[in-house]
């Protein structure tokens, strides 16, 4: 079982903090909780946490999770008391996940979802902390046209030596360590499979399609699909993400759960419903696929639902209302981070 907090607050480690989910589940967990926030910024980005560097609760330490890490000796760690309290939670969210430039972080990519994700599950040996390993539905492979839905029971299929398997098969064996540790040192984990998710802070000029729909509408640029007119996703705004992996923290559930919608949308309407919202005259035109940018399966999300009680609650236009209204509000600041953000 993991330790029990000695003080009035949990400590709570988040690895990829400053990412578009992990910064958004710091968010929420300082509001409770004491959060120790780990990022090397290869995909995160110092932006994301300017606001919750000054809390009281909240403590940026900028690391590479493929190095260990000694928390316990770290003197900005003093004010948390770690030496005596320890570390009760552990998310786990570090991984490069940017389409655009994905050849370029391969081999950190591999040594992330494996020494990273290792060296993380030794800390949470080291404090008996509850682990949560933010997995991904890459794990399942390609949809098929006999299978577009995945449930947690299927084992998938996915290509080991593909060009992205320091992704995909990155994720599948981060989940075998998580069981292997579980197994072996009886910690208590749990492993979240996330299906395609936005909401505020994605990077502009990413490959993700969505920030970039939204900039460029605003910009009156043209709106880029990196495929054809039948490339269709599912979409889950961050909130509810963030909500998914709370819960699941919570309830302890040992096998893996798919965190996603289960609603599927063509891309194109996607970019068509952006243009409506934000009343721009840009046109649509389609771009040669990327090679982290393709066509996932639905989740089957009757375990979330059934066991704690998760399920999707912000509707797609919404979500991308809210979007909108975040882009509009900080346009020139990510404008700027664009330009100097490392082409991922």
């Amino acid at each position: 079982m993991a330790t029990k907090a000695i003080f009035e607050k949990k400590n709570i480690l988040v690895t990829g903090g400053a990412g578009f989910i992990g910064s958004h589940l710091c968010d929420e967990l300082v509001k409770k909780n004491k959060v120790i926030c780990i990022d090397n910024f290869i995909s995160g980005d110092e932006a994301n946490i300017d606001h919750l560097l000054q809390h009281p609760d909240f403590q940026f330490i900028k690391h590479d999770i493929v190095e260990p890490i000694a928390l316990e000796t770290l003197p900005e760690l003093e004010k948390f008391r770690v030496q005596f309290q320890g570390i009760q939670e552990i998310y786990h969210l570090a991984s490069p996940t940017l389409p655009k430039g994905f050849e370029q972080t391969i081999m950190q990519t591999a040594l992330t979802n494996s020494v990273g994700t290792r060296n993380v599950l030794e800390l949470a040996v080291g404090y008996k902390a509850k682990f949560l390993l933010a997995s991904s539905s890459v794990v399942y492979g390609p949809r098929t046209a006999e299978r577009i839905y995945f449930s947690e029971d299927y084992v998938g299929r996915v290509d080991q030596l593909s060009p992205r398997s320091s992704y995909d098969e990155g994720k599948r064996f981060s989940e075998t360590l998580t069981a292997t540790y579980a197994q072996v040192h009886g910690l208590d984990t749990c492993i979240a499979r996330i299906f395609r998710t936005y909401g505020p802070r994605m990077k502009i000029d990413s490959g993700q399609m969505i920030p970039d729909f939204i900039f460029n509408a605003l910009e009156g640029k043209p709106l880029e699909v990196f495929g054809d007119a039948s490339f269709s996703s599912s979409f889950c705004h961050v909130s509810d993400i963030v909500n998914g992996l709370m819960k699941l923290m919570k309830h302890g559930e040992t096998k893996p759960v798919n965190l996603g919608s289960d609603l599927e949308y063509k891309v194109i309407d996607v970019a068509k419903k952006v243009i409506e919202l934000t009343g721009s005259t840009s046109e649509i035109v389609f771009q040669k696929p990327l090679l982290f940018m393709t066509p996932l399966g639905l989740p089957e999300i009757t375990v979330a639902k059934e066991r704690f009680g998760w399920f999707p609650i912000v509707l797609l236009e919404d979500g991308l209302q809210g979007v909108i209204d975040y882009v509009r509000a900080h346009k020139s600041i990510i404008s700027s981070t664009s330009k100097r953000q490392v082409d991922l």
